[in-house]
């Protein structure tokens, strides 16, 4: 059974830096293109960052230099390290497996993943 549970998010002031995590059990998760989404209030859940199965990231154009997305395989978790963290950047962070991976910020579109887990908040304020 696939599962993902996401843990690391809580309130941080602007500027600040808070490091989510997400288990995965159920398959290895090493084979597999990983993601990260958000979903602030009254907005669509947006494709933040992405790692494939060789390694190779993909970030959305407002997080990257600030956000990092990395996976430890030998304990089958997904990381997203974010930095310098601003007000909109409040949100439910959520890690998801994907179906299939495009290349580029394809690899972002929420389509390609069927796989979620039941999200984080992140809280950004001062």
């Amino acid at each position: 059974q696939v599962q993902l549970v996401e843990s690391g998010g809580g309130s941080v002031q602007p500027g600040g830096s808070l490091r989510l995590s997400c288990a995965a059990s159920g398959f290895p998760s090493s084979r597999y293109c990983m993601g990260w989404f958000r979903q602030g209030p009254g907005m669509e859940r947006e494709g933040v960052a992405q790692v494939s199965s060789s390694g190779v990231t993909t970030y959305a154009d407002s997080m990257k230099g600030r956000f990092t997305i990395s996976r430890d395989n030998a304990k089958n978790t997904l990381y997203l390290q974010m930095d310098s963290l601003k007000p909109e950047d409040s949100a439910m962070y959520y890690c998801a497996r994907a179906a299939l991976c495009p290349a580029g910020h394809a690899g972002l579109w929420r389509r390609f993943y069927n796989y979620w887990g039941q999200g984080t908040q992140v809280s950004v304020s001062s």
